[in-house]
C-alpha cells in the first residue's frame, strides 16, 4: 500500500513538472501567460488529476473576470496538454486534467499585508520602531 502511494506521488510530481514545461514552451494562448502550477493531486486510479494554479506577479486578488478568462484558457488547453502528457508519461492511462485556482498564495499575501499594517499601527501608537528600523 505504501509503495502505491509513493508511485502516485511520483506521477503527480512528474505531471506537475511536465505541465509546467508544456505551458511555458508550447502554449500560445495569452490567457494562460503567467500561470504557475502549484500542486497536482491525482485520484488513486490516476483517472483524474486536479491541477492547482496561481497567477505569477499578482500582489492583489485577481478580478473574477480575469480568473474566468484564465480558467477558460486552461480548460481549452486541457486536451492538448493531456495529449502532450500521453507522449511523456509511462503510465497505462493519462488522467483527465481539471484546473482549479489556488487561493493559498493570495491568502498568505493578504495575511502578510494585515500583519505589516498591524505592526506599523502598533509602532506608530507607541512611538517605537518596527523590526526593520522604520517607525
Amino acid at each position: 500500500m505504501a509503495r502505491e502511494f509513493a508511485r502516485s506521488r511520483r506521477v503527480e510530481e512528474q505531471i506537475q513538472r511536465l505541465l509546467s514545461d508544456f505551458m511555458r514552451a508550447e502554449l500560445r494562448d495569452p490567457r494562460v501567460a503567467g500561470v504557475v502550477i502549484t500542486e497536482v493531486r491525482a485520484s488513486r486510479d490516476l483517472g483524474v488529476a486536479w491541477i492547482q494554479y496561481t497567477l505569477l506577479g499578482t500582489d492583489v486578488s485577481p478580478a473574477p473576470a480575469v480568473l474566468a478568462d484564465v480558467q477558460a484558457g486552461l480548460d481549452r488547453a486541457a486536451g492538448f496538454l493531456r495529449s502532450q502528457l500521453a507522449r511523456e508519461l509511462a503510465t497505462r492511462t493519462v488522467p483527465e486534467l481539471r484546473f482549479r485556482y489556488d487561493e493559498a498564495a493570495q491568502r498568505a499575501r493578504d495575511l502578510e499585508r494585515l500583519i505589516d499594517t498591524a505592526v506599523a499601527g502598533d509602532a506608530a501608537a507607541t512611538g517605537t520602531q518596527g523590526p526593520d528600523g522604520s517607525p
